[in-house]
């Protein structure tokens, strides 16, 4: 059965047919250029591949985490063309929190604290 979506339900469909594109664009190209940028450094650098490593580990987080965030805006924009139904906004809930928890703990895993946790003061540390 076809549902008439509408003029916007149409276009929230193609919305998030785009994000969705863009997320796994994010996600090819961000783990293709940072796996390049990784082989350059660790070949280029003579002291080992350990510093390479860590910055091509947030790197590729970081990549990853994008792809996420837009495969998630699809996903909410992708619940305005589909029937409402407790299924449906069940499946959308659970796509939503793998995604966001997924997030967290790439973010938590490049800056090695929450996100919530906000930026580590800058500077001499203060003396006592």
């Amino acid at each position: 059965m076809t549902r008439d979506l509408g003029a916007i339900g149409l276009a929230a469909e193609w919305i998030a047919l785009g994000l969705e594109a863009a997320g796994l664009l994010a996600l090819v190209l961000g783990t293709a250029i940072t796996s390049l940028a990784f082989l350059r450094r660790g070949l280029a650098g003579g002291a080992g591949w350990a510093d390479p490593y860590r910055r091509y580990r947030a790197d590729l987080g970081r990549a990853i985490l994008l792809g996420l965030e837009l495969l998630v805006a699809a996903d909410i924009a992708g619940t305005v063309a589909a029937p409402l139904d407790l299924r449906n906004i069940a499946a959308l809930g659970l796509v939503v929190l793998i995604r966001t928890f997924l997030s967290v703990s790439l973010e938590t895993e490049i800056n090695g604290r929450f996100p919530w946790q906000g930026e580590p003061p800058r500077g001499p540390a203060p003396s006592r």
